[in-house]
């Protein structure tokens, strides 16, 4: 590893900034300000690139994302970057899609800038689950739904949380990122514990003009999947808040 020589007047800082959910709108206007003002800006490939535009002519942009299951940037390059770029040009932005501390490895980045003295600050971005409001699928619903549960498909193991089980048995709606490559586990466990009939939906580029949504049943969504050609990046929507009534008004 090179070394980098901190340059005398520059303030080394990290921050980290969720792009949202797809839709260039949903950015915050705190995630605004800061991109306005970015030396530097380490983007996924989830991150809206529209979002680019924002930032100054100036800027030095640079595209260190993962694609899922394919090509992608190495976390220890992705640390070098931020280490080299903080302490030569001053602040980072490291803008992720969605939010950068739900199953963004956000956190792991601060983790990393800190223990070399770069200051760090986090912004937080609205979460893909939240983008299922827009196709009438709320998170909870009185007398419905009591909460909900959100795991990741893809545990650094290559296995599915066995929250999953648990979870199934509550009255919580269950949001599962990353899930496309396990989803006919996640069919067979709903089956095999007797929910097979729970409503379910897979929702691909949320908030994006492609985006793609359709509902059934949790035992078919293998199927539905492959008839309706969906694939990642897409959320995983489990349980009845996916086919509330229109007379389901509650006082």
């Amino acid at each position: 590893m090179d070394t980098v020589v901190p340059v005398s007047n520059i303030d080394p800082q990290l921050i980290v900034v969720g792009a949202g959910p797809g839709d260039p709108e949903l950015l915050t206007m705190k995630a605004y300000n800061v991109l306005k003002n970015a030396k530097v800006v380490l983007y996924d490939n989830l991150a809206n690139q529209q979002l680019l535009n924002i930032t100054a002519a100036d800027c030095e942009k640079i595209y260190v994302g993962k694609l899922p299951y394919g090509e992608y940037t190495p976390q220890e390059t992705i640390h070098e970057l931020i280490r080299e770029k903080a302490f030569s040009k001053g602040t980072v932005v490291r803008l992720k899609g969605g939010d950068p501390f739900i199953f963004g490895r956000g956190y792991e980045e601060i983790l990393f800038a800190r223990s070399i003295g770069i200051t760090c600050s986090y912004i937080p971005g609205i979460t893909t689950m939240q983008a299922i409001g827009f196709e009438n699928i709320p998170l909870t619903h009185r007398n419905i739904s009591e909460g909900f549960w959100v795991m990741t498909g893809t545990k650094k193991d290559g296995s599915l949380s066995n929250d999953l089980h648990l979870a199934m048995q509550s009255k919580a709606t269950v949001i599962i990122y990353m899930g496309m490559k396990k989803i006919g586990y996640i069919a067979k466990a709903y089956q095999d514990f007797g929910y097979g009939n729970t409503p379910a939906a897979i929702i691909q580029h949320a908030t994006l003009p492609q985006q793609k949504v359709v509902k059934g049943l949790v035992k078919d969504l293998p199927e539905i999947a492959a008839t309706h050609h969906l694939t990642h990046p897409a959320i995983i929507v489990i349980g009845q808040v996916v086919d509330i009534p229109n007379d389901a008004f509650v006082l």
